[in-house]
């Protein structure tokens, strides 16, 4: 049974997209079958993962309209010749003709249920499955949220970080009360850290003081590195795994294996 979990959070600029892709890096590299579901029009977490979103024969598109499943629209991420040893995971990517789904959703049945039951078909397929939902509240989002067992919050620690995760704490108790009942805010995970703003230091040990647990123990510092990995089209993870937001991600990745088993 794969562990379905949605990367999301309201506000736009908090990382999820790299958080999504190095997360699902660090997870194949530790030796688990993951699946990256690209809920974003604007298709960065395909690129980020070494896939062409131009070149897609079939994407997330297809298989919310229900002309494709989620084993015909899977391609697997591409590290190229120069990374070829580095463990690669399959993707549903995601194009600009994803803007319409929304539309041509509205008025079908089920609209907010369509990525669930298509992933539903997979389920033994993947340990993983991590879906990176666009910022807004959307039809996507909703897709991502009524499919997931939990949700991933990455997050600055700055103060107009803490009024959107009011936002999408509230948004998750909505879902979880009438689509999901079995969502549930997996952890926060505090990311572009840097331990020298005194601001970052003081909001962390606000979110550990007032969700404890919920707080995820690895911290995603400030890093060069993972900020050019995606014009390259890799993960951070795979195009410098020496560097501290590299190592992190592995360590991040590491915690959520035993967080789930904790689970269990």
């Amino acid at each position: 049974m794969a562990h379905i979990f949605c990367v999301a959070n309201q506000k736009g600029g908090v990382g999820k997209t790299t958080t999504t892709v190095n997360l699902c890096a660090g997870l194949a590299q530790l030796g688990q079958r993951v699946l990256m579901v690209d809920l974003d029009p604007q298709g960065n977490a395909t690129m980020g993962s070494g896939v062409d979103k131009r070149q897609l024969e079939l994407s997330v598109y297809e298989v919310l309209l229900e002309t494709a499943s989620i084993e015909q629209a899977a391609v697997k991420s591409n590290w190229g010749e120069r990374n070829a040893k580095h463990a690669t995971y399959d993707v549903i990517g995601a194009s600009r003709e994803l803007a319409g789904a929304e539309v041509e959703l509205v008025n079908q049945d089920r609209r907010e249920k369509r990525l669930k039951e298509a992933l539903a078909l997979v389920n033994a397929s993947y340990d993983f499955v991590l879906i990176d939902c666009p910022p807004s509240l959307s039809l996507l989002t909703l897709n991502g949220l009524c499919s997931a067992n939990g949700v991933i919050v990455p997050m600055q620690c700055e103060y107009f970080a803490l009024e959107g995760l009011t936002d999408l704490v509230n948004t998750i108790k909505q879902v979880h009360a009438n689509l999901n009942r079995s969502l549930k805010i997996i952890g926060l995970l505090r990311v572009m850290f840097d331990p020298r703003v005194s601001l970052q230091v003081q909001v962390s040990d606000q979110l550990k003081a007032h969700f404890a647990e919920k707080v995820f123990n690895t911290v995603i510092p400030r890093n060069v590195r993972l900020a050019e990995a995606p014009s390259f089209g890799l993960p951070g993870v795979v195009y410098d795994p020496q560097a501290k937001g590299s190592q992190a991600f592995v360590a991040f990745a590491q915690e959520m294996i035993e967080r789930i088993g904790q689970l269990k």
